[in-house]
């Protein structure tokens, strides 16, 4: 199953993140979301729409240089991953990967394909591309939990579909 959606910008963004952790809290159930787009495509945009989706109130930034972000919140743990300066993926072996990612757990992962062998399995692919200064996002469900939470998606978010 596929959505696809044009984000006219920074908001639209943020408000897909959100519908996305109302579709979570739905279902009661954590996921894996790899995230993929060039520099700059909203990957770090569309995690804090949804970690603010759960009522968390101080920054989310990229964790470019520290691997992992996480937010500890009431019932969830949201890790949010950046690979990109990832030099080898025995790297996350040493960091306790496997730990990271549970039923009360939310994992966003940029990057994913430079942690090869060591991740978790994708629920969701969120392709992020420019339409000139827009987006488009295209979510992709790769496991029967993915597509439920497409589906509750489908049922909350407002944005534009393509």
């Amino acid at each position: 199953m596929k959505k696809s959606y044009f984000l006219a910008d920074e908001t639209a963004t943020v408000g897909l993140g959100s519908a996305l952790a109302d579709a979570v809290q739905q279902l009661k159930q954590g996921m894996v979301v790899y995230l993929n787009g060039d520099l700059g495509a909203g990957k770090t945009t569309l995690t804090r729409g949804f970690v603010r989706g759960f009522g968390h109130q101080g920054a989310v930034k990229s964790p470019t240089y520290t691997l992992v972000e996480p937010y500890e919140l009431a019932d969830w743990n949201i890790y949010h991953f950046d690979l990109y300066r990832l030099a080898d993926p025995e790297e996350l072996e040493f960091m306790g990967i496997r730990d990271y990612f549970s039923d009360s757990s939310c994992s966003f992962i940029e990057w994913p394909e430079k942690g090869q062998g060591m991740l978790a399995d994708a629920d969701l692919i969120v392709d992020l591309a420019y339409q000139g200064e827009q987006r488009n996002v295209t979510l992709t469900a790769s496991t029967p939990l993915g597509e439920q939470l497409l589906s509750a998606l489908t049922g909350s978010y407002q944005g534009t579909e393509v």
